[in-house]
Formats: structure tokens, sequence, C-alpha cells
């Protein structure tokens, strides 16, 4: 017996009365996962491993794009046809089944659907598990076909950006989206893609399974409209793929997912800072701190070392690097307009200006023109 799908996602119960089906492949899509015959699946599953077969190693940022020759020989290779029916899961509910998916779909198959919860729900109802096992069996005939509109690139971003052709919608937490906590890879500085909005993942999310239909579609209606054309951002094009599987079933037809979301353009614009009103709090206290220890023409040592144990070595970098392109005017507008966007209210600036005595005694000496830049700023900023 072979079975067609007529949905994106199945329920457990579905998987285990369709077990047996001829055409069935069952794909355990965990990213964090390598081989190992200690580990439990679901029977008959084979491991797709998303990190080194499913992802160009070649390139620097995770889990990048693969060609369509890679993906096809590597499908090929886990007894993958063109009439296979797929279902993928993964050991979280929802994550990284859902970039499995998403590759299939750019590459043309869509004979697949994530399992709804995932190997908690499958494990929570009791139902049958074996241990993990290398796929032995005969090579599959699938046939790539790469779908160009599925997959956003770095140049296509920064147009999109730029031009606002798409609506950016970014899958991270609203905490990294909005700089407040850092970025779990080492060394990615925080930030956001300029015109994109924010809507994590877990929204649509309950306790690893999706929400009804009704509740992706409110999430989606706050940030989007039907018509727009979108693309979904994250941390490294895993979780765009969350939203891009909540707006298929939302009813949105022109959608894509950067692949390599904020790593990769967090990365390529390290070197460059984005306008005054999208830096982070933390970009412009260092702006501010580098500004008014240069007032007397020079840096010390003492005053360094204190901004650096305020913000991190690559945040002071790249602003350091801004603020020798700017002149004074340019530092004080840029001043006044990322206070503004930043919406400080008085005990933050409190907490500000603090920074900047603390820092302009950290060499033992506030100059005179420490101390009226000081009172300038003072002025502006609170006193209006």
């Amino acid at each position: 017996m072979s079975i067609k799908l007529t949905s994106p996602v199945v329920p457990v119960e579905w998987l285990y009365e369709h077990l047996d089906a001829d055409n069935l492949v069952v794909l355990d899509g965990t990213i964090a996962k390598a081989f190992d015959p200690l580990a439990l699946q679901i029977p008959k599953a084979r491991f797709f491993d998303i990190k080194q077969k499913f992802s160009d190693i070649s390139n620097p940022f995770p889990s990048a794009f693969p060609s369509e020759k890679q993906f096809q020989k590597e499908a090929q290779n886990l007894g993958i046809n063109n009439n296979s029916t797929i279902v993928v899961y993964d050991d979280k509910g929802i994550y990284s089944s859902a970039r499995v998916w998403w590759l299939f779909k750019a590459f043309g198959f869509t004979n697949i659907a994530i399992l709804d919860g995932g190997f908690p729900e499958w494990q929570k109802i009791d139902y049958p598990t074996e241990y993990m096992q290398k796929f032995e069996g005969v090579e599959g005939d699938f046939l790539a076909n790469l779908q160009d509109d599925y997959m956003m690139f770095f140049d296509d971003i920064q147009n999109a950006s730029k031009n606002e052709t798409h609506k950016i919608i970014d899958a991270r937490s609203w905490a990294r989206f909005n700089c407040e906590v850092p970025e779990p890879r080492e060394g990615l500085r925080r930030g956001t893609i300029p015109n994109s909005v924010n809507l994590p993942f877990t929204n649509l999310l309950e306790d690893g399974k999706l929400k009804s239909k009704k509740d992706i579609e409110k999430a989606f209606y706050m940030v989007a409209e039907k018509d727009e054309a979108i693309a979904f951002s994250c941390g490294s094009g895993i979780t765009a793929c969350v939203l891009a599987l909540g707006a298929e079933i939302s009813g949105y037809q022109n959608i894509s997912v950067y692949d390599g979301s904020w790593t990769e353009y967090g990365a390529l614009t390290a070197g460059n800072m984005e306008q005054p009103k999208t830096w982070t709090k933390d970009e412009l206290l260092v702006y501010i701190l580098i500004y008014v220890s240069h007032s007397d023409l020079k840096e010390t040592w003492k005053e360094r070392e204190y901004m650096l144990s305020r913000v991190e070595k690559g945040v002071y970098n790249r602003v350091f690097a801004q603020f020798e392109k700017d002149n004074d005017y340019q530092s004080i507008q840029n001043i006044i307009e990322a206070v503004e966007a930043q919406d400080y209210f008085r005990n933050d600036l409190a907490d500000l200006f603090a920074d900047i005595k603390l820092m302009a005694f950290a060499d033992g000496e506030y100059s005179g023109m420490e101390q009226s830049l000081y009172n300038y700023l003072k002025k502006i900023l609170i006193d209006g």
C-alpha cells in the first residue's frame, strides 16, 4: 500500500497507523545529532544529517544551503525515491525538522510532512521505538529540481532590506531581536537586519506542537499581509523554516527563507554601522564614551580598559571605526538620534551619565574638556 500526503503536518497517530506503508520514509532531522547506536528513534527512521551531509560544509556559515547535486546524491543514499512519502521529525518537537521539510520543497519535492510534536510526542504516547540504525537499503532514484524562489542569500536580503521589496520577518526571540542578550554564536555581534520585524518561532508552538490554525493565522496577521512577498530569517536558517511552515498553513504564497540569516548578515556587515536609529544600547554607550574620551584629543589606555569592561571588544572596534569617520557635528547628531530611537527614560540617562563620569575618572584625571562635554551632553539630552 502506498500513501500520499495532503497536509504539511501530520499527527503522531497518523504516522503510527501508516508505518508499514510501502513508500513511507521516516527521517530523523534532529540537528545536533550524530549516529549513536544507543540512541532511540522511531521504527525504520533514517538519520538526515543536516550538518554534515545536507549542508555545504565548505561555507563558513552553519547549515549552508547545499548544491542540487549534493542534495540529490545524499537523498538517494537514504533510499529516497521520487514516489516516496516522507515524514520528518526532530527531538525538540518542531525545530530542525522544518528545515528538512523546506529543503525538500526547495529542491522540488512536496510529498513531505513534519511530525507534529516530533519524537517527544511519539514517546509521550508510548509508541514503539528502536535503537538508532544506519540505513543500509537500496539507493533511491530521487531527482532534485532546484526551485529558485525558495531561498534567499546575502545579496538578495541586502536588496530586500534596502528597497523594501520583501517583508523580512525574524524568527529569533524578542530579546535577541532587540539586542537585549548576546547572540549564542561566539563572536557574533548583536543586531537586526534593517527594516525587519520580529515574530519569534515559539509564538507558533505550544509544548512542542503547532498551535491551532486560527492562532497561527492571527500571529501572521499582526506582521504581514497575505499578498506581501516575505523573507524569513533567524539565527542560522533553521527556525526561519518554522515560520515558513506557519505561513504556508496560513495561506501565504510568496515566501522564502534567508539561508545565512543573522549569522551571515551580522558577520558580513560587522565592519559597518547601521544608522543611529538602529544602534543597540551597547553601541550607543560606547560611541558616547569614545566621543567624550577624545574631547581632549586622546584616549588613555585606562579609559579604553573601562570601555572594554562595559561592552564586547567586537562592539568597541566596530563603533570606533565609525567614530573615526564622523566629524564633531555628525557625532552629536548621531548621539541625539540614537538616544531618541532608544526611547531613553530619565533613569536610563542617569545610568548613561554615570558611565561617562566613571570612564572619565578611570585614568584619575577629569579634564576640563571632558567636563565641558559632559555638561553639554547633559544639557542637550536631559535638559533639552
